[in-house]
């Protein structure tokens, strides 16, 4: 509840801000995407996680706004199947990673927006995870009612440090990298 509130808020904030010719269109949350890739020393897996809620804001055709819940319970890996799969489903999501029974949701919103040309723009948003918010900035394509993106994300700065060399010694090939990759597609 307190999630939905901080959002709703965030929300007005980011809508109040820009001006009345402003419009803020819902996401297609089944239409609209994120993929994330996390690296170790010997490999890689990847995976989706869904969007709960979302909103665009838009005044005209430029962007301008933006904020976002992820529903952290939906974290899957794609890459493997069957007992492998839950095994590293379940490792995502206790709490030496995401902690998705503490922490269900994740919030993205954003905060200035850029434009680098015509449909690119550079945004910088507060991106929280496990209750910890940090900035994150990234570069953001608008084409008609779909928006993309790849950023990374530095998962030791939400206390996420199961695996990294940063942290700790004598890992070897055990060592998870500290950025994981994030691929968002959104339809509005």
């Amino acid at each position: 509840m307190k999630n939905l509130k901080t959002i709703a808020i965030a929300l007005f904030v980011a809508v109040a801000g820009v001006s009345v010719n402003a419009q803020t269109k819902k996401i297609d949350v089944k239409a609209s995407t994120i993929k994330w890739v996390g690296k170790k020393v010997t490999g890689e897996h990847s995976g989706t996680v869904n969007f709960k809620e979302g909103a665009v804001v838009l005044k005209g055709k430029k962007l301008v706004g933006g904020s976002f819940t992820v529903d952290m319970t939906s974290l899957t890996s794609t890459d493997l199947t069957g007992e492998y799969q839950g095994k590293l489903n379940g490792h995502l999501k206790a709490d030496d990673f995401f902690g998705t029974e503490k922490y269900p949701t994740a919030t993205l919103v954003i905060k200035t927006i850029g434009t680098k040309s015509k449909d690119l723009y550079t945004a910088t948003a507060d991106l929280t995870i496990k209750g910890i918010t940090k900035p994150v900035t990234f570069d953001i394509a608008v084409n008609e009612n779909t928006a993309t993106t790849v950023f990374k994300v530095d998962r030791t700065k939400y206390d996420i440090k199961y695996g990294s060399g940063s942290f700790f010694d004598g890992l070897g090939d055990k060592t998870i990298k500290d950025e994981f990759e994030l691929a968002v597609s959104l339809k509005f």
